[in-house]
């Protein structure tokens, strides 16, 4: 399928937001899909190869894929403001896909700290048709707001994630609100290091059956 990669930036809360646009050329579009990158104190970007991988396995599927900078991240406008600021920063680039392709269903997707800023948004979000989230950082942190989000939630996970293990993930899992999913990745790291041709063939599939 023939598609566009283009550098853009939208308006955010606290300046502008720079973003990557990937597009189908066809006037057929599954879905429309935003991706958060991890944790912008520690190297996360929008070129981070997890969500590389997330936005390529959307592609895969039909999708049209942003991916955008939080606040202080690259040329993004604005500085870090721990998970708060930056819930603001992903509904701006929500309403930018659904405004660029109006009744499309949206997704969301995030890996580690965009993980929970995923959930946290869409949780409150009942139009959002699924959230994505990849390696939750489920070692830290309280996820009880899961067991009130009726939004669709599905989990892609490492089997060795030294930030979220098996069993907390579990316990999440048992306390979240249904629809509610899981994949488990057989990879070595939080970083789907040995995985990654795995990671993208389940986000490819999530959106294409969920």
């Amino acid at each position: 399928m023939a598609r566009t990669l283009r550098s853009t930036s939208l308006a955010g809360p606290a300046g502008v937001l720079e973003a990557l646009l990937d597009e189908p050329k066809s006037s057929t579009i599954a879905r429309a899909v935003v991706v958060c990158h991890p944790h912008p104190q520690y190297g996360g970007t929008m070129h981070n190869k997890v969500v590389y991988r997330m936005a390529r396995g959307a592609r895969r599927a039909g999708a049209a894929v942003l991916r955008f900078n939080f606040r202080g991240v690259g040329a993004s406008g604005g500085t870090y403001d721990a998970g708060r600021g930056e819930q603001d920063d992903l509904r701006a680039a929500m309403r930018y896909m659904q405004e660029r392709h109006p009744g499309v269903p949206l997704v969301v997707g995030g890996f580690s700290f965009g993980s929970r800023v995923s959930l946290r948004v869409c949780c409150s979000k009942p139009s959002v048709d699924l959230v994505v989230a990849v390696g939750l950082p489920v070692n830290r942190g309280d996820f009880s707001f899961l067991g009130h989000c009726a939004c669709p939630k599905h989990f892609i996970h490492s089997t060795q994630d030294e930030y979220g293990s098996r069993r907390n993930l579990g316990l999440v899992l048992e306390a979240a609100a249904e629809p509610c999913g899981v994949t488990w990745i057989d990879a070595r790291d939080h970083f789907f290091s040995d995985a990654l041709d795995a990671l993208e063939g389940a986000v490819r599939d999530v959106l294409r059956e969920g």
